[in-house]
């Protein structure tokens, strides 16, 4: 029996495939970098293999952020949440989680690069309104 990846390594290699994304850099690139192959990028990445104190350490100046980045949001274990309880954190893993997909990423960075705010709220009506419309109606 295949034993599931931690929640922790799991974002932690979630924020590692995000930044790696944002700076426009593939896994090869990366694992150039850190003299790893790619497939050893992509295991980190699903949280399949732990990242060491010192990897990390590397992965955070290949990537120019302090480890702690990697820590952002990251699930508790056992303990609850100081404030908001736990829908407060599940809705937040979920951005992260969106967040760190293709098209999270390609979503947000599209956004970001419109400068008018009218459009950009027009954006989001049409998101808001698509999103209402493919849920199942309640009765």
């Amino acid at each position: 029996m295949k034993k599931a990846p931690d929640p922790i390594d799991r974002h932690v290699g979630s924020r590692v495939r995000m930044q790696r994304i944002l700076m426009k850099m593939s896994q090869e690139k990366l694992g150039d970098a850190l003299g790893l192959t790619f497939q050893q990028v992509q295991k980190y990445e699903k949280g399949a293999n732990r990242i060491g104190a010192s990897r990390l350490q590397q992965i955070s100046k290949t990537l120019n952020v302090p480890p702690s980045f990697f820590f952002e949001g990251a699930p508790t274990s056992g303990a609850p949440a100081p404030s908001g309880g736990f829908a407060e954190e599940s809705s937040s893993q979920y951005v992260v989680d969106f967040l760190s997909t293709t098209e999270g990423l390609h979503l947000n960075r599209a956004f970001a690069r419109i400068r008018d705010p009218k459009v950009r709220k027009r954006v989001l009506d049409l998101v808001t309104t698509l999103a209402e419309q493919s849920q199942p109606a309640r009765e």
